[in-house]
């Protein structure tokens, strides 16, 4: 059965997208499971920290490994509560929904357009978000959170699948073929993994003198 606009269980695509193998599915289901409840941990652990760090100053964060490695360095920066409030608290708020999307979808959960598109709109804000954090981090910081940089590693692809399923699936009403066939040949991998070798060429260049004085 061919999908519309307003057709949008991503459990059952469209029979074009079906016939050109594109990544959904049920692998996107998982994703949005498995990717969810990974962020949610670690957003949990860092909501965690945070508050014992506030409790008592003297406290040293189970990711403060090293200078570079350092959460207790930036969970006392304003980035680290932008609106008020940490920022893992977006985290815990955000990846449960994702993570509750995924399991709707695995049990066959049928999710409107609207719901799309609402999920759309904050996996994009969280891509944005994240991507700033990364800049503060690597260039106004000067170190590194490991769970903050779990949540990096699970948003982008979140972000991307979800996104790659909305256009080749109509929910932003137009379907472009080049999606399509970016999906068909397997391409959708290739910008997640130029994406995580960009932020690892970062933040090796940015730290290369305290890597290389491990050595």
């Amino acid at each position: 059965m061919r999908s519309t606009p307003h057709s949008t269980d991503a459990v059952n695509p469209p029979s074009g997208a079906a016939r050109g193998g594109a990544p959904f599915g049920r692998a996107l289901s998982w994703l949005l499971l498995v990717g969810g409840l990974v962020g949610l941990g670690a957003s949990f652990v860092l909501t965690v920290e945070k508050f014992t760090l506030a409790a008592n100053p003297d406290y040293i964060p189970t990711c403060s490994l090293n200078p570079v490695l350092n959460c207790g360095s930036i969970m006392s920066t304003p980035q680290a509560a932008v609106f008020g409030f940490p920022n893992s608290l977006l985290g815990i708020a955000g990846f449960s929904v994702v993570a509750a999307t995924g399991a709707a979808l695995l049990a066959g959960a049928r999710l409107a357009r609207w719901y799309w598109l609402s999920l759309q709109v904050g996996v994009t804000a969280a891509a944005a978000f994240v991507h700033w954090l990364i800049i503060q981090s690597l260039y106004e910081i000067g170190a590194l959170c490991p769970y903050c940089m779990i949540v990096w590693a699970v948003t982008v692809p979140v972000f991307w699948y979800v996104t790659l399923r909305n256009i080749t699936y109509g929910a932003f009403i137009v379907r472009p073929r080049s999606a399509e066939q970016v999906s068909a040949a397997g391409l959708h991998l290739l910008p997640i993994t130029v994406w995580f070798l960009i932020v690892a060429a970062l933040v090796i260049h940015r730290f290369f003198s305290y890597w290389s004085g491990l050595i």
